[in-house]
C-alpha cells in the first residue's frame, strides 16, 4: 500500500511540475502571449517541417510502439503534418464581432485562449493525437500538458523535443508520460488546469467527468468509443461495397473508435456479400508490421488481444456464424485473424460492444426504416456510412442515423478541414475544422458606454 501511495504522489509532483511551467508560459506578459499571432503560426508550421523532415523516423517508431504497419504509420505522419499546417493558418484569423447593442454602447467580443489544457491521448494513433490535440491548442494560444497512452509514449516525446528545436518558449508544450489512473487522473483533478481534452473510451470518459466535477468544472472535450453502423443496400456494385466495408471494419486492426464494425446488408445481395467480404478477409496478410506486404500487424498488447478474442468466442456461442478468423494467428505476438461473422443479431454481444480489434459482424435487412431504427439503437453515436446508388435514399439515412459522421459511398473520410465527434455516449465537443478551435477559446464580451 505504501509503494502504491509513493507512487501516486510522484505522479502528483510531476503533473505540479508540468502544470507550473505551462502557466508560467500562460502569464500575460510572458513571450508565448505577447508572441504576435502570425509569428504562433509560423512556429506550428516549423513543427509540420520537422516532421517532415523526421517522416520516416517517426513512422517507423510509432510502427514499433503500436504495431501498425510502417505504410500506415507513413500516412499518420502525413495526416497529422496536414493538420497543423491547417491550423496553422488560423492563428491570425480567431476574432470576436461588434454587436449593434441597445443604448449609448458600443459592444464587442474577443475570443481568448482558455488557458492551460490537460490532454490525454490514446494509444490507436499515437502520433495522430498529438497533431490533433497541439494544433488547435496551440493556434489559440494555450499551453499543453499532454499525456500520451503508457503503451505508446514515444513519438510523442519526440515530437515535444521538436517543438523545443522549433522554438516554442519554455513551458507552452509539455509531455508527461504516465498511467491513466495516477498521470491522468492528477491532471483531471488539477485546480490549475482550465481544460481536459481527451479521446479514449466511454468509461474512462465518465469517469473524467466526475473527476472535473469534484475540482474546478474545468472544461471538457471527450471523443470517445463507437460502435458505427455502415449500411449497404442493394443498389450498388458487390465488389466495390466490400472494399468499402473491409476498410471501414479492419482499417488499423480494427483499433479504431469510429469503425463501421456493424455491417447492415440488404438482404438482395446479403448472401453475395457475405462470401466475398470473408474471401477478402481471409487473403489479409496478417504479421511483421515492416514488411510491404503486410495489411494486419498485432493488436497493441495481451490486454487488448484477450479483449478481442473473448468477444469472438462470445460470438460464437450466441450462435453467430463464423465464416472466416476465429481465433489467434500463431503463437507469438498479439496477432488475430481477421474475422466475419454473419447472421449476428442486434442483440449480440459482438453487435453491442465496442470490439477494437479485426472483426466484422454482417448484419441482414430488408428496408430503409427498418435499418435506420436497427442502426441508431445504441448508446453510441460516433460514426454511421451508407452506400447506395439512390441520393434520396443516402439523404434520408444521414438526415436520421444519431451520429456526429456520415459518410455516403466512402468510410473513414477525414480532412483537417472537417469537424470530427460524437452524439449521445461517444462524447462531447468537436476536434478538427474551425469547430475544433472553439473548444479552447473563452469569449469575452467587452461594452463601452459612448
Amino acid at each position: 500500500m505504501r509503494s502504491k501511495i509513493v507512487t501516486i504522489l510522484k505522479f502528483q509532483e510531476d503533473v505540479n511540475k508540468a502544470v507550473a511551467a505551462a502557466k508560467a508560459a500562460f502569464e500575460r506578459n510572458s513571450e508565448w502571449r505577447t508572441m504576435s499571432p502570425a509569428s504562433r503560426g509560423e512556429l506550428i508550421l516549423k513543427l509540420a517541417d520537422l516532421m517532415k523532415r523526421d517522416k520516416e523516423y517517426l513512422a517507423a517508431l510509432e510502427s514499433l510502439d503500436n504495431g501498425k504497419t510502417y505504410k500506415n504509420a507513413l500516412h499518420d505522419v502525413g495526416f497529422s503534418i496536414d493538420v497543423l499546417k491547417y491550423y496553422a493558418g488560423y492563428c491570425d484569423k480567431i476574432h470576436g464581432s461588434t454587436i449593434p447593442s441597445d443604448g449609448n454602447f458600443m459592444t464587442m467580443t474577443i475570443k481568448e485562449p482558455v488557458g492551460v489544457v490537460g490532454q490525454i491521448i490514446p494509444w490507436n494513433y499515437p502520433l495522430g493525437m498529438v497533431a490533433w490535440k497541439w494544433a488547435p491548442a496551440l493556434a489559440t494560444g494555450c499551453t499543453v500538458v499532454l499525456k500520451p497512452a503508457e503503451q505508446t509514449p514515444l513519438t510523442a516525446l519526440v515530437l515535444a523535443a521538436l517543438a523545443k528545436e522549433a522554438g516554442f518558449p519554455k513551458g507552452v508544450v509539455n509531455v508527461l508520460p504516465g498511467y491513466g489512473p495516477t498521470a491522468g487522473g492528477a491532471i483531471v483533478q488539477h485546480p490549475g488546469i482550465n481544460k481536459v481534452a481527451f479521446t479514449g473510451s466511454t468509461e474512462v470518459g465518465n469517469k473524467i467527468m466526475e473527476g472535473v466535477g469534484q475540482s474546478n468544472l474545468k472544461r471538457v472535450s471527450l471523443e470517445l468509443g463507437g460502435k458505427s453502423p455502415l449500411v449497404i443496400f442493394d443498389d450498388v456494385d458487390v465488389d466495390r461495397a466490400v472494399e468499402i466495408a473491409y476498410g471501414a471494419c479492419f482499417s488499423n486492426h480494427g483499433q479504431n473508435c469510429c469503425a463501421g464494425s456493424r455491417t447492415y446488408v440488404q438482404a438482395g445481395i446479403y448472401d453475395e456479400f457475405v462470401k466475398k467480404a470473408a474471401e477478402k478477409a481471409k487473403r489479409t496478410k496478417v504479421g511483421d508490421p515492416f514488411a510491404e506486404d503486410t495489411v494486419q500487424g498485432p493488436q497493441v498488447n495481451q490486454e487488448m488481444l484477450d479483449k478481442v478474442l473473448r468477444l469472438i468466442e462470445s460470438g460464437k456461442k450466441e450462435g453467430a456464424h463464423l465464416q472466416t478468423g476465429g481465433c489467434r494467428k500463431g503463437n507469438e505476438g498479439y496477432f488475430v485473424e481477421p474475422t466475419v461473422f454473419s447472421d449476428v443479431k442486434d442483440d449480440m454481444t459482438i453487435a453491442r460492444e465496442e470490439i477494437f480489434g479485426p472483426v466484422q459482424s454482417i448484419l441482414k435487412f430488408e428496408t430503409l426504416e427498418e435499418v435506420i431504427k436497427r442502426a441508431n439503437d445504441t448508446t453510441y453515436g460516433l460514426a454511421a456510412g451508407v452506400l447506395t446508388n439512390n441520393i434520396t435514399t443516402a439523404l434520408a439515412y444521414a438526415k436520421s442515423v444519431r451520429a456526429g459522421s456520415v459518410w455516403v459511398n466512402c468510410y473513414h473520410a477525414f480532412s483537417p478541414q472537417a469537424p470530427f465527434g460524437g452524439f449521445k455516449q461517444s462524447g462531447i465537443g468537436r476536434e478538427l475544422g474551425e469547430e475544433g478551435l472553439k473548444e479552447y477559446l473563452e469569449l469575452k464580451t467587452v461594452s463601452i458606454k459612448v
